[in-house]
């Protein structure tokens, strides 16, 4: 069912976040935008401008870490800036009340450790931009170790330890999926009795076939994203308006 309107939309989301016992947040770009994180997808987004470096590419060329590299810098200050907004805030405060275990992410800003949720609990199927790790051994490296570092070199650096080339925490066009990340978020999709999709354009597979299997083991489907999605058919909750102000009422309860 798609709302018909915002008001109607958000009671009958809090009718069934009431009426559910354990609900599984799976959150998209679209969450973040009023925080000042642009979508890269859409038009005008980051991947419109620069084409995705994929991790093979990143892997064999020393000119692609470098370029990688000098595009995340550029975005620094937009990341350090940012701020949980009302739909990371309106989730953080239904896990303080425990009607969730955990968030599933595609998103690599971590607003949502941000906001309240445990590390241990916030699901990056995407990884995470705020820090970096050796692509070889895996050893964590702080933004600004490797920031010294290409300054000083004028290249982007590799690992100490192994000399592998260092990369953002993220997953790449190319680049596995993290085994344990999905295997949790398909244990929680089967798991739980409400799934809501936020700001996803459900287009990102592996990623998309969560809300999909969630549906599938019998939990009920809310999806709130501004755009219509390939799985607005399958949902019991369509909602298409902003997310900060459809799940702002939610802050605080």
């Amino acid at each position: 069912m798609i709302a018909s309107d915002l008001q109607s939309g958000v009671e009958r989301l809090g009718g069934m976040i009431a009426e559910a016992r354990t609900i599984v947040p799976f959150t998209g770009a679209g969450i973040s935008t009023e925080c000042g994180i642009p979508d890269f997808r859409s038009p005008g987004g980051i991947w419109t401008r620069n084409r995705p470096i994929p991790f093979d590419e990143f892997v064999a060329s020393q000119e692609a870490r470098d370029e990688s590299w000098r595009r995340r810098f550029a975005m620094e200050e937009v990341f350090a800036a940012a701020k949980p907004g009302r739909g990371h805030r309106a989730l953080a405060s239904l896990y303080r009340a425990g009607k969730v275990p955990a968030v599933i992410t595609q998103n690599i800003d971590n607003l949502h450790q941000a906001s309240g949720f445990a590390p241990e609990h916030v699901i990056e199927l995407h990884g995470n931009t705020t820090y970096a790790r050796c692509i070889g051994c895996g050893q964590a490296y702080q933004l600004d170790w490797v920031k010294r570092r290409f300054d000083d070199d004028g290249a982007a650096p590799n690992c100490t330890t192994c000399d592998e080339p260092v990369k953002t925490a993220t997953i790449s066009f190319g680049q596995m999926m993290p085994d344990e990340e999905m295997q949790r978020a398909t244990a929680l999709s089967q798991a739980c009795d409400l799934f809501i999709a936020i700001g996803s354009s459900l287009v990102v597979w592996p990623a998309a076939g969560f809300p999909m299997m969630a549906r599938r083991a019998g939990a009920r489907l809310v999806i709130i994203n501004r755009e219509p999605t390939d799985q607005d058919d399958i949902a019991d909750l369509v909602i298409h308006h902003d997310i900060g102000e459809t799940l702002g009422p939610f802050v605080g309860n």
